[in-house]
């Protein structure tokens, strides 16, 4: 009898959803569940807004994401855009997303980056003399010692790192959004869109606004598709290595992310040919020649996955509002660095929409239309 009166209320809870979309002005339809759908949802709730977000899975680069947040790109010793304010956001909405979900996502761990020669030290401590670079790279050495890793030249420390488990971060979230029917599993068709005199209609749902956050698969839609958004394919491993001792980030060639039992996440490799989602022999080859490079203990292979990073060529994101149709927008190009870009590109898109506030122009899409906006007029206006 209980289960019964279980089930009545979740067909009246169902039917009631049902009613709501469709007899409801929504504040938000999302389109994309990844990190840059999710972080919007978030900020959007967070404001009392009601939304619902389609997702097909056709996308899974932010589920195989190494996931790691690091305010410096050691390559060129250069700080990441904006890191600090990002930083701070990206904190803020991982706490909130964690107290909501009860689940741990953000792991706070040092990454540290071997040296090879005293030159590179010399250049590690030319860059940490630099007013912005300052206060993300530690001065001091660090000499430890890791079983399987020799580090003639020792290793120098990034500070305010660590990485966020996207994988377990979309699983909890999506299970929360389809607890609370915020969330439908389907395919969205761009041309069902019907422009109403405020918002939009969508298969009987309508909304006041659409926000694209499609990742790679933007290509496939004509509002937005004149933008250069590129793909930058991915791949990583899970490794399993009984005698690699490791309580930090390295990063070196590959970053190698201890998981815990054993186990340690390595990559990425990047591939701006390949715009599929699947492993490839030429990836599993470079990975392994870099982990070589690295590590001198045996290991195995558990896990060889993939992805295609939506990535710009000026390494920021592409955020803004349709030319003519002002209740479509896009949230998009997080590349390598979704999880500290999302929060932080996920407010400054809604403080837009809703208060006004002018768009970072290294972020705007209109940084792109002086080029492109020909092509914009003739085939979308």
């Amino acid at each position: 009898m209980i289960k019964n009166k279980k089930n009545s209320c979740y067909l009246c809870s169902k039917s009631f959803f049902i009613l709501f979309i469709y007899f409801t002005m929504l504040d938000y339809l999302i389109i994309g569940s990844g990190l840059a759908g999710i972080s919007f949802a978030e900020v959007a709730l967070k404001n009392n807004k009601t939304i619902l977000l389609l997702d097909d899975k056709s996308q899974n680069s932010s589920r195989v994401a190494g996931g790691l947040y690091n305010p410096v790109i050691l390559k060129r010793f250069s700080e990441v855009w904006n890191a600090k304010e990002q930083l701070v956001i990206m904190n803020e909405f991982y706490n909130l997303v964690e107290d909501k979900l009860k689940e741990k996502f953000n792991f706070k761990m040092p990454v540290l980056r071997k040296f090879f020669s005293i030159e590179e030290q010399n250049n590690w401590f030319a860059a940490s003399d630099k007013i912005n670079l300052a206060p993300f790279l530690s001065t001091k050495l660090i000499s430890k010692k890791y079983s399987s890793i020799d580090s003639p030249y020792d290793y120098g420390e990034v500070l305010h790192t660590g990485y966020v488990d996207t994988a377990l971060l979309l699983d909890h979230y999506k299970k929360y959004l389809l607890q609370n029917n915020l969330l439908k599993e389907e395919s969205f068709d761009v041309n069902a869109i019907e422009f109403l005199d405020s918002g939009i209609q969508y298969k009987g749902i309508q909304a006041q606004n659409i926000i694209f956050a499609e990742g790679f698969g933007m290509h496939k839609n004509p509002y937005f598709n004149y933008l250069p958004l590129d793909g930058t394919k991915g791949e990583l491993f899970v490794i399993k290595a009984p005698d690699l001792k490791l309580d930090v980030i390295v990063n070196t060639s590959v970053f190698i992310l201890p998981l815990g039992d054993d186990l340690f996440k390595v990559g990425a490799t990047y591939n701006w040919q390949d715009k599929t989602a699947e492993p490839t022999e030429e990836g599993k080859q470079e990975l392994l020649e870099r982990i070589k490079e690295i590590i001198t203990c045996d290991f195995e292979i558990v896990k060889h996955f993939a992805g295609v990073r939506p990535t710009v060529a000026d390494r920021r994101p592409l955020l803004g509002t349709h030319e003519k149709h002002k209740t479509l927008h896009i949230l998009n190009g997080l590349g390598t660095r979704g999880v500290m870009l999302g929060p932080a590109m996920a407010q400054a898109l809604y403080d837009h929409i809703e208060n006004k506030i002018p768009l970072d122009r290294e972020a705007d899409i209109k940084r792109f239309h002086k080029r492109y906006l020909k092509s914009l007029i003739s085939d979308q206006l």
